[in-house]
């Protein structure tokens, strides 16, 4: 997708004027504790700029998983012997944290993922239920902690503009941008949804459906159980396209702070998240992105990483550009590091990826230029955790496990195997199979380095 720079409009300015003020409010909120910590509790818990868990810290290199739930679900819709090979294989690896999608929602998207979670406002496939239960009750047994969100940006799940066409009757194939190429009028109208009541009140909904669940399998409820680290609002909200999102980010905002006020009033003892990419995410702007999480109702801040994406480097070559590419991404990560200094908040990167060779998408293809960009991604954050910096873990995007495609143009069909790549990209673009024995030991050794640290 592209990402354009768009020039700072004279609201962004009054914005950051009024940012310090929510910057010294949040300062306030986070000296004084928001509730008395609980004995060999379990849970996740913010202290200081970083994670502790029973008052040891608790710092991670862990993965993105979004389809774990669909390999949970039961009556041959999932796949649970493949799901917990596959726990088994990460635990093995000292990967403790998986990044799940909690809520897809049913649509006409070309590229949506089918099932999904919410067939319709208020109506849920308690198989798909049943699925995350099945996830947490396993990562419970490996001591593993989830990052659970709630929403999307993006259309794969069918997401926010699923919701702004249940609200106002639209089709979503006028906006659908694996159809009209337009990505941001569809950021922009995926942006609509902080301001419609209606799709905000079936969101609600479909939060206190997941995070009030009691877990079928463990009859542990969501909101007891320590394997739930955090609820984040979404996957890479953002306030829309970099050209016109400025209108709607005083909306954006509101949603943040509301939206993060109403899960943790639902899960005092889980953190929350929102699931931003950060400055790239939020118009282009890094003080945009301060403003935005400048709220006491935001434990921990979140950013991710897409050289390729972003034309930091090349999607067809990634070894062409590594050099320069990576001086970027590596600042890219200082910066986000430094505001999370600043702010007095742990930050967690939790996507980043790179396609493999010449871009291939070839579970067997080589990954040279990608462990090159994971061995120096994992050696900044390394670098600036030993610091006593911000940073306390990250999950890269994504683990693919066992699941290849056949189809010979890469794309997923309904009833496929799921990979790390989401329906709306080729299946393998950047996945790390469990036959990527090079990379997965790079990010094991990461592990073992981060959980060393004092």
């Amino acid at each position: 997708m592209d990402d354009h720079r768009t020039p700072a409009a004279p609201l962004f300015r009054r914005l950051t004027v009024l940012g310090g003020l929510f910057l010294a409010a949040l300062a306030m909120s986070c000296a004084v504790p928001a509730m008395a910590a609980a004995p060999s509790s379990g849970f996740v818990k913010v202290e200081g700029t970083g994670f502790v868990i029973d008052g040891k810290p608790y710092r991670f290199a862990g993965a993105n998983f979004w389809y774990g739930a669909y390999l949970g679900a039961p009556d041959g819709l999932g796949d649970r012997a493949r799901l917990l090979a596959e726990l088994d294989q990460l635990q093995a690896a000292g990967i403790d944290n998986l990044r799940v999608l909690a809520m897809s929602e049913a649509s006409d998207f070309k590229r949506g993922v089918r099932p999904a979670i919410m067939t319709a406002p208020g109506q849920y496939d308690e198989r798909l239920l049943q699925g995350l239960d099945f996830l947490l009750a396993e990562m419970s047994k490996r001591d593993m902690k989830a990052v659970l969100y709630l929403n999307n940006f993006w259309q794969w799940s069918g997401g926010m503009s699923q919701y702004v066409a249940w609200a106002t009757g639209d089709s979503v194939s006028t906006h659908d941008p694996d159809l009209t190429g337009d990505w941001n009028g569809f950021m922009d109208n995926s942006a609509r949804f902080y301001g419609i009541g209606q799709a905000q009140l079936w969101y609600r909904d479909a939060i206190r459906t997941v995070i009030t669940r009691t877990n079928t399998i463990t009859s542990v409820p969501y909101v007891d159980d320590p394997t739930v680290m955090s609820w984040q609002l979404a996957n890479e909200p953002r306030p829309g396209s970099d050209a016109d999102g400025h209108d709607t980010f005083p909306e954006y905002r509101a949603w943040v702070n509301d939206t993060a006020a109403f899960i943790r009033k639902l899960a005092p003892r889980q953190l929350v998240s929102t699931g931003s990419e950060g400055g790239k995410g939020s118009l282009d702007d890094e003080d945009l992105f301060i403003i935005a999480h400048a709220t006491p109702n935001v434990d921990y801040l979140t950013f991710h990483l897409w050289p390729s994406n972003w034309s930091w480097m090349d999607h067809h070559d990634p070894a062409a550009r590594m050099d320069t590419g990576l001086a970027t991404s590596l600042a890219y990560i200082d910066r986000h590091i430094d505001i999370a200094n600043k702010l007095g908040m742990p930050i967690v990167l939790s996507e980043f990826g790179l396609n493999r060779d010449k871009g291939s998408y070839d579970p067997a293809s080589s990954v040279t230029a990608r462990d090159q960009f994971y061995r120096a991604i994992y050696a900044r954050l390394l670098e600036r955790a030993s610091a006593g910096d911000a940073i306390a873990g990250s999950n890269f995007w994504a683990w693919g496990g066992r699941g290849r495609t056949t189809n010979t143009d890469w794309m997923w069909k309904a009833g496929d195997p799921f990979t790390g790549d989401p329906p709306q990209e080729a299946q393998g673009l950047f996945s790390l199979f469990d036959s990527d024995a090079s990379t997965l030991e790079i990010v094991s050794a990461h592990a073992r380095a981060m959980r060393a640290l004092p």
